[in-house]
């Protein structure tokens, strides 16, 4: 028994060493908690509407592994064209033109020459069934070439799309990386819309895809089907990618085409075929092997409720617009 001062006075210390036990537990689990935590992907509501990004702003401007992630008015990418400015550079372009699709290309040539990597030699290498509808061939500024490659005509957005892999990986093993330094396929139903610079040079370099940009994994159009090659786990993935644009030093692009058509060819010798087509094969390998340099919405854009608002855009889709507006791919300023 207690009693008086000393009585009170031991239940005080008693409280306060309690009070001082709990907070030093608390402390120490948050301390532990934060040491374990995973960096992930920032989410739409994270970055900001208005720009231009800044370094350490609300723009993440780093992957969760630690690659660039490139906003083209940031001051890393600034850093970046200075430092490729002192190099001699042999970039390309690698399109494929087929069917009706030969209608866009002379637009994305023209704007090309206006804002894809001005002051470095680039190469266009247009692959198409229709070589003649390029006469006469467009005019090119200085350190620029174009040149055609005859391809058999495919029907139907399908084919096209699961042979285009094979015929990269073809014409970059034979061809393309005996002639320049970096290929980047794209599209041809696009069109640049301002300044495409060295800042999206990488050994391995990826779009992010706007209409998924910012959105939690279960939302991706991953491949959910067991028995196709380009299935991707729940868990699995960080970024969902674009086959709009897409590019890198020739060795790993010729890496990743073969990779991509072998696996197209697996799943079509067993009668499966992927639901994104191209663009599930590209994200399948993308999970395997993380891109070097990861491109904002900025370098694929469309104007869509889902695609995020972006301080430039610098490469628009006129094809996924055109989808996203009910339109269909005719012979018209628009589409």
């Amino acid at each position: 028994m207690c009693a008086g001062v000393y009585c009170g006075n031991r239940r005080q210390l008693l409280v306060l060493s309690v009070c001082v036990l709990t907070g030093l537990i608390y402390f120490l689990r948050g301390k532990r908690l934060a040491a374990v935590s995973i960096p992930s992907v920032p989410l739409l509501s994270d970055v900001s509407r208005r720009g231009p990004p800044v370094e350490g702003e609300e723009f993440p401007m780093k992957t969760p592994w630690g690659a660039p992630l490139v906003w083209g008015d940031s001051e890393s990418s600034a850093w970046r064209r200075d430092e490729f400015a002192h190099h001699s550079i042999r970039t390309s372009l690698a399109i494929l033109a087929v069917g009706k699709y030969n209608h866009f290309l002379r637009r994305l040539l023209s704007t090309a020459e206006l804002h894809f990597l001005l002051n470095f030699y680039v190469t266009y290498y247009v692959l198409t069934d229709r070589p003649k509808e390029l006469d006469p061939l467009p005019k090119l500024g200085s350190n620029r070439e174009l040149k055609v490659i005859p391809v058999a005509e495919m029907p139907g957005w399908d084919t096209l799309g699961l042979r285009r892999m094979a015929l990269l990986a073809s014409l970059i093993g034979d061809r393309i990386h005996l002639e320049v330094d970096y290929v980047f396929c794209i599209d041809v139903d696009q069109e640049f819309t301002n300044a495409v610079g060295a800042e999206i040079l990488g050994k391995l370099t990826a779009t992010l895809h706007p209409v998924f940009y910012g959105q939690q994994r279960y939302y991706y159009p991953y491949e959910k089907d067991l028995d196709s090659m380009a299935y991707i786990a729940e868990g699995e993935g960080d970024y969902y990618y674009t086959s709009e644009f897409y590019g890198g030093l020739c060795s790993e692009m010729l890496a990743l085409t073969r990779a991509c058509s072998l696996l197209i060819l697996q799943d079509q010798e067993r009668g499966v075929k992927a639901q994104e087509l191209e663009e599930s094969y590209l994200n399948r390998y993308l999970v395997n092997r993380r891109p070097t340099c990861v491109l904002s919405p900025e370098y694929s854009w469309w104007d869509s409720p889902q695609a995020p608002e972006v301080p430039t855009q610098r490469l628009h889709s006129i094809g996924r617009q055109c989808l996203s507006t009910g339109k269909t791919g005719g012979n018209t300023d628009a589409c």
